[in-house]
C-alpha cells in the first residue's frame, strides 16, 4: 500500500502546531500566576553539556528594538477649587516592581479627592529599614512632573502628627468607583489619610476599557520616577561593563530575574502543574537548547553566588552577579547588607536596559520590568519553558505581554 505524503506532510504540521500551542498556554500561565515567596530549591538533575544548536558565531539575538511614544498627554489641571486642605501619604515598599505602582494609586488617588500628596520615604521589610524618596530617587524631578496634576509637598505640616492619620487599604489599579466607595468619605471626616496598596493579583494585563482617566495612572508609572545620579551612574557603569564583556556577541547581554530564596521546595509547581519558576540548571538548558552558546553573557539578580548556580556557569562561563562587575569604589554603599534596597533597584533597572530579559520567576518583577522595557521598546523577554525537544525555535518563548500586546504600558505607549 502506498504513502500518502500529503497525509504524513498533514500529520507532521498538526504535531507542530499542538507543540507550539503547548508553549504558547505556559507562557500565559507564567503571565497570570500569582506572586509566591517559598522556601529553598529542590534538587534537581545536573544539567550535562550539549553541543551548540546553531552554526558557530550564530546565537538568537535580535536587534529589534521598537521605540514607541507616550499614547498620553499630561492630564488637564487639577481644578483649583476642588482643592482640599487634606494630604495623602503613603511610603514605598518591597522594592521598584512594587514603587511604580504604589505611586500611580498615590497619585490617583490624591487627584480625585483634590489633596495635596506627600512625598513618600521608602521602607524595607525589616522593622527600622528605612530611606528618603531622594535616597533612591530624583525629588526635583518627582514633584515638577506632577505639576498641574496633583499639589506635592516633601514633608507633611508639623500640625499633623503621622500617627493620628487614618490609614486606609486600596487595591493595585484602584478605580474612580472604589475611590467614591471606600475613601472619600474617611478622607472627609479625617482631612488627611495614609495609604496602603495591596496586590490581590500580581497581573499587568491592560483592561479591555480605556478612559480619559487613564492619562493619570499612565504618567505616574512611565513618567514620575527618575533615579538619583549616583545610583543611576553605578547602574550605567555595570551595563558598560557587560556590554564590553559581551564583545562575542555584538555587545549584547542576558538578565535573568533568578533569586534563589524565591525559588519553591516542589521544583516551583502549582497546582495546575505549571511551573512559576525556574532553577539554574533548568534555565540553562533552556537557554542552551534555544540556541544561545557558551559566549552569551548573562547577568543574574542573585545576590551573591552560591554554589547551585554552578551548573548556569558551567553551560554559561560567562554568567555574573552584581559583586564581580560593580565598580569596586561602589560596593561598600551598594552591596552591604544594610543596602539591600540598592541592590533590588539596580537589579530592576539592569533587567530592563539588558538586550534579552529572562524571568526565572513569575511575579511582580516580571510583570514590570516587561512594562519598563515595553516603554524603551525592547521586546526581547523571554518565558522559560521545559523543552522536551532537542531544540526550538527562541521566537516560540516571547512573552504573551508582547506577542498579545495586553501589558497595561500598551495603554500607554503606541
Amino acid at each position: 500500500m502506498g504513502v500518502d505524503l500529503r497525509q504524513v506532510l498533514a500529520g507532521i504540521l498538526t504535531l507542530t502546531m499542538f507543540v507550539m500551542l503547548g508553549h504558547m498556554i505556559k507562557r500565559d500561565h507564567f503571565d497570570s500566576v500569582q506572586e509566591k515567596f517559598p522556601g529553598p530549591t529542590k534538587d534537581v538533575a545536573k544539567v550535562t553539556p550539549v553541543r551548540s544548536l546553531n552554526k558557530k558565531g550564530a546565537i538568537p539575538w535580535k536587534n529589534d528594538v521598537q521605540e514607541l511614544k507616550q499614547c498620553w498627554s499630561k492630564p488637564e489641571s487639577a481644578d483649583e477649587g476642588r482643592q482640599s486642605k487634606g494630604y495623602v501619604t503613603f511610603s514605598l515598599t518591597d522594592g521598584p516592581e512594587y514603587h511604580v505602582s504604589q505611586i500611580a494609586d498615590a497619585v490617583v488617588v490624591a487627584r480625585y479627592l483634590g489633596a495635596t500628596l506627600v512625598v513618600p520615604d521608602i521602607r524595607g521589610k525589616e522593622l527600622g529599614d528605612k530611606w528618603s524618596f531622594g535616597d533612591i530617587y530624583d525629588v526635583k524631578k518627582f514633584i515638577e512632573s506632577l505639576d498641574g496634576v496633583v499639589k506635592v509637598v516633601k514633608t507633611l505640616p508639623s500640625e499633623i502628627s503621622p500617627r493620628k492619620l487614618s490609614v486606609i487599604k486600596v487595591p493595585n489599579r484602584v478605580t474612580e468607583d472604589y475611590i467614591l466607595e471606600h475613601v472619600e468619605k474617611v478622607f472627609k471626616k479625617s482631612g488627611s489619610i495614609r495609604l496602603a496598596t495591596y496586590f490581590p493579583s500580581v497581573n499587568m494585563k491592560k483592561s479591555t476599557t480605556s478612559s480619559d482617566g487613564d492619562s493619570v495612572p499612565c504618567l505616574a508609572m512611565f513618567g514620575t520616577l527618575e533615579l538619583q545620579p549616583e545610583i543611576n551612574e553605578v547602574i550605567e557603569s555595570m551595563v558598560e561593563r557587560l556590554k564590553t564583556l559581551s564583545r562575542k556577541s555584538n555587545g549584547q547581554f542576558i538578565a535573568v530575574d533568578l533569586r534563589i530564596e524565591m525559588l519553591g521546595e516542589n521544583g516551583c509547581q502549582e497546582a495546575s502543574g505549571s511551573k512559576s519558576c525556574y532553577t539554574a540548571q533548568e534555565i540553562a538548558l533552556f537557554l542552551r537548547k534555544i540556541g544561545f552558546n557558551k559566549d552569551a553573557t548573562i547577568y543574574l539578580t542573585q545576590p551573591r553566588w552560591e554554589n547551585s548556580l554552578d551548573d548556569l556557569k558551567d553551560l554559561f562561563p560567562k554568567t555574573y552577579t552584581k559583586e564581580s562587575i560593580m565598580p569596586a569604589d561602589k560596593k561598600a554603599k551598594f552591596l552591604n547588607a544594610e543596602s539591600s534596597e540598592y541592590e533590588k533597584v539596580i537589579d530592576f533597572y539592569v533587567c530592563s536596559q539588558s538586550d534579552i530579559f529572562v524571568p526565572a520567576i513569575s511575579g511582580l518583577f516580571y510583570s514590570n520590568v516587561a512594562g519598563k522595557r515595553i516603554g524603551l521598546g525592547k521586546n526581547q523577554i523571554l518565558v522559560p519553558a521545559t523543552i522536551r525537544e532537542s531544540t526550538a525555535s527562541a521566537s516560540n518563548f516571547i512573552s504573551s505581554y508582547i506577542t498579545k500586546k495586553n501589558h497595561l504600558a500598551y495603554s500607554c505607549f503606541c
